[in-house]
């Protein structure tokens, strides 16, 4: 009996963990991202990465994007956006063509680069990599949303 509930419980936290990790959706099509960023009021958060090939977007990916801290602000706050430019993924012309066209919309010259954009998609700061795991990504995340609310708050009054 005992033996039983502890295999229970095993599987219910494992369940629990995978279902975690497939929380945060990351969208690949801008224009559907747009309309739920202006929808939802939720800020647009541009992944230009390498995701199969550079190092510090493998980086990012593992030390930020992946954690629960990173995951739970960005339920809250963002729509997700993966610009990938990968070398060994299949992507679609159209998906190919709609990162490039965005790669050169925001200047993008190297990857990882995170580009903010408010919820009307006006573009809000570029930023990339950063030292100190998701906690440190998230405080960096919210200080760019609270400047902008700021920013905006200031100009209508």
């Amino acid at each position: 009996m005992r033996r039983n509930l502890a295999i229970y419980l095993l599987i219910a936290t494992v369940m629990m963990y995978c279902t975690r990790l497939e929380a945060l959706d990351w969208e690949t099509d801008f224009k559907k991202a747009s309309s739920t960023a202006k929808a939802s009021g939720k800020y647009i958060m541009l992944d230009f990465s390498g995701s199969d090939w550079c190092g510090w977007c493998i980086k990012l990916e593992k030390e930020v994007f992946s954690q629960d801290a990173f995951k739970d602000f960005a339920e809250k706050n963002l729509v997700c956006v993966l610009v990938d430019f990968p070398r060994n993924k299949k992507q679609t012309g159209e998906q190919k063509q709609q990162n490039r066209d965005l790669a050169t919309k925001y200047g993008i010259q190297g990857y990882p680069t995170i580009i903010i954009l408010d919820p009307d998609g006006e573009p809000v700061a570029k930023t990339g990599y950063l030292q100190g795991g998701s906690r440190n990504y998230v405080q960096h995340l919210n200080e760019i949303i609270e400047r902008h609310n700021q920013t905006q708050k200031d100009q209508h009054e």
